[in-house]
């Protein structure tokens, strides 16, 4: 079954900014896309890029070493269509940030 993890407040991160958060030793990297709050895996599946480090560009995230770009509510690469990175429910309850995980 689902569970809520608090893994921050709605004031760390300003749009267009990301951080790395750590949910049961999980790397997971959490985004302010335009005041919406999205989750993915914090690694790139191309060559392990740090994706918290990325480059919001409207609903994508670019991986900061090699330029390979990812949806935020997807978790699809554009640049290859065989790449994917898992996303997670972000929820918010007052200022807290929740990731939904099973």
């Amino acid at each position: 079954m689902a569970r809520l993890v608090k893994v921050g407040d709605i004031n760390e991160l300003t749009p267009g900014q990301g951080k790395l958060v750590q949910v049961d030793g999980q790397d997971i990297a959490l985004f302010n896309v335009n005041g919406t709050y999205y989750a993915m895996g914090a690694v790139c599946p191309h060559e392990e890029g740090p994706l918290h480090e990325g480059e919001v560009d409207g609903d994508t995230i670019i991986c900061p070493w090699h330029s390979y770009d990812f949806n935020v509510k997807t978790g699809e690469c554009s640049v290859d269509s065989e790449l994917r990175v898992t996303t997670y429910v972000v929820k918010t309850e007052g200022k807290d940030l929740l990731i939904e995980v099973a």
